[in-house]
């Protein structure tokens, strides 16, 4: 059964599998208001059509290159952008964790900003060999949003500090070593990875699954609305700073940014 849920996100179920896949490749799959609640629409669904696994995947050569920058700059007052975008986005991570099914995320291509957190909010990551990942956040003068401060939890806070902080590429390798990614294959054998994580949660017993997935999730991370909500707040205040500003039209404008802030006082 396939869903016509918009343009943006493509929905299929059946035999007890929901696959909700990125459709949006020109644009690099990225978080605008209507992927965002096409996202949330399709998980829903999910959740309505019962739904014992969840795969998340995406089409093109990017999994998702996370917000998308250009519609910051048109918004009419980017705090108020920011705040319900994040929060669209923030929703459809939340259903993703407390839903009763286990979710596997598949990354082929970049994954970057909120791109890394939504693969990460799966409780399954597999990526291709040739996966990247990379927060990017502070390039642009803002502060993470999509659940990014929940990898503290499963990467460490030294290790999200030097992701967010720095913004490294990281490698489906270095990202396996970190603790994001659970398997890495041959781009040609993911998607046969995938069918075989399915087929082996589909073969188990979904009570001992669901129980166990609420345990590990609410020892690792017992607040996630809140720590959502808090993101939420610093990035519609980042975006609206002079940094925030200036990172945006330096990235559209394909130039480095000259932050406000790190600017020697004069």
């Amino acid at each position: 059964m396939e869903a016509a849920l918009g343009t943006k996100v493509r929905y299929e179920a059946a035999d007890g599998t929901a696959r909700i896949t990125l459709c949006s490749p020109g644009d690099g799959n990225s978080i605008n208001p209507q992927m965002a609640a096409e996202l949330l629409a399709a998980i829903r669904r999910a959740k309505a059509d019962d739904a014992r696994v969840v795969v998340l995947s995406a089409e093109g050569r990017a999994f998702c290159v996370g917000g998308d920058i250009r519609s910051f700059s048109s918004a009419d007052n980017v705090e108020d952008f920011l705040d319900d975008l994040a929060e669209g986005l923030h929703h459809a991570v939340s259903e993703l964790y407390r839903m009763n099914a286990i979710v596997v995320s598949a990354v082929a291509g970049v994954a970057a900003g909120a791109g890394v957190a939504l693969a990460a909010a799966a409780d399954i990551v597999l990526a291709a060999q040739s996966a990247k990942f990379t927060l990017a956040y502070t390039g642009i003068g803002f502060s993470p949003d999509g659940g990014t401060s929940l990898l503290t939890a499963s990467l460490g806070l030294h290790r999200t500090l030097h992701m967010a902080l720095l913004n490294p590429k990281l490698s489906a390798e270095e990202a396996q070593a970190a603790g994001l990614v659970a398997e890495v294959h041959p781009d040609d054998e993911l998607p046969a990875a995938v069918e075989k994580v399915v087929s082996t949660l589909l073969a188990g017993s979904r009570t001992a699954q669901v129980a166990t997935k609420r345990l590990l999730r609410e020892q690792a991370t017992p607040l996630p609305e809140g720590a959502l909500r808090k993101e939420t707040l610093s990035i519609r205040s980042c975006a609206a700073s002079p940094d925030g500003q200036e990172g945006v039209a330096a990235f559209l404008g394909k130039r480095p940014p000259q932050f406000p802030s790190g600017q020697p006082a004069k």
